[in-house]
């Protein structure tokens, strides 16, 4: 039976990932958090390996404050790239093949088209630069790495933009949401389920899967766009959004400052995982959809 290290795994996309693992008899998948495994501390990495014998690991453990992260920009780095270094040597020493969680943030968002995992990488903020940093810590340090980039994450877990507008949409009569930045809704639990796919097809073949790979559901909207479909399909789900109506106002970033600046287009292309690993993208309403019924739902 093979080890599954789950690294962050009390974040959104580490909690998904404990609750399908139970699917995978064959996998024996090991839970940490920085309680159990801190990746800033070299020797404790090395240490858990030796104890445990990990065959693959799938690193979820980032520093996501995307805001904080412009004044906190040491321990942003300390988390998303230097840890991430550490774990990458360890891995590269005792032959585990690692998948690496990184973002939409390395590029910033200028280009009209899909992100292509060769596109010129150009973060314009301490966390995608963070995020970045961490990228190029795996490609140096470890052969056998899979890095999958994808963007708008929300889940049933932590805190999210769906948890956000829901809450908001029983509060208010009025909202404003920023309708100039483009991307694809992404469910932590569609990303979990793929990784896991991807990451057993990985461990059984012979070839070489290495490299970066883009990971979102097909379809895009904005912010606006992904709001009004969150209070639409919730009216009928959702206690409280049925009993008033939210007037959705669209509103240029501009009128939405924030301390790190949001790229305009978060559009990754996923044809590379699609071909690579034979997976079929889902619209991204399909899991917005499982979202609302199963957290909200009757």
């Amino acid at each position: 039976m093979k080890n599954i290290l789950i690294t962050g795994s009390n974040g959104q996309l580490g909690s998904e990932i404990r609750e399908i693992s139970d699917q995978y008899e064959n996998y024996n998948f090991i839970f940490t958090d920085v309680e159990e495994l801190d990746l800033t501390i070299s020797e404790d990495i090395v240490s858990f390996f030796t104890d445990n014998k990990i065959d693959a690991c799938i690193n979820c453990a980032a520093y996501t404050a995307v805001d904080k992260a412009e004044d906190e920009v040491e321990l942003a780095m300390l988390v998303n790239s230097t840890a991430v270094e550490n774990l990458s040597k360890v891995c590269k020493n005792n032959g585990t093949l690692l998948f690496h969680i990184s973002t939409d943030y390395v590029f910033n968002g200028k280009h009209f088209m899909p992100y292509v995992e060769t596109d010129t990488v150009s973060p314009d903020s301490q966390y995608g630069l963070s995020k970045l940093k961490g990228e190029e810590a795996v490609m140096l340090n470890c052969d056998k790495a899979i890095i999958v980039r994808t963007s708008w994450l929300y889940s049933s877990h932590g805190n999210n933009f769906v948890k956000t507008l829901i809450k908001l949409g029983n509060e208010r009569d009025q909202l404003s949401v920023v309708s100039d930045q483009i991307g694809v809704p992404t469910s932590a639990e569609l990303i979990a389920d793929i990784t896991s796919v991807c990451l057993m097809q990985a461990l059984r073949k012979n070839t070489d899967l290495s490299g970066i790979y883009h990971l979102a559901p097909s379809g895009n909207t904005s912010w606006y766009g992904f709001s009004q479909y969150l209070l639409e399909k919730g009216q009928s789900i959702v206690d409280g959004l049925s009993s008033h109506s939210v007037n959705l106002n669209p509103i240029p970033t501009s009128q939405y400052p924030t301390p790190a600046k949001r790229p305009k287009n978060s559009l990754l292309n996923t044809n590379k995982i699609s071909k690579e690993f034979g997976i079929f993208m889902p619209m991204w309403q399909t899991h917005v959809d499982r979202f609302l019924n199963q957290n909200y739902g009757h």
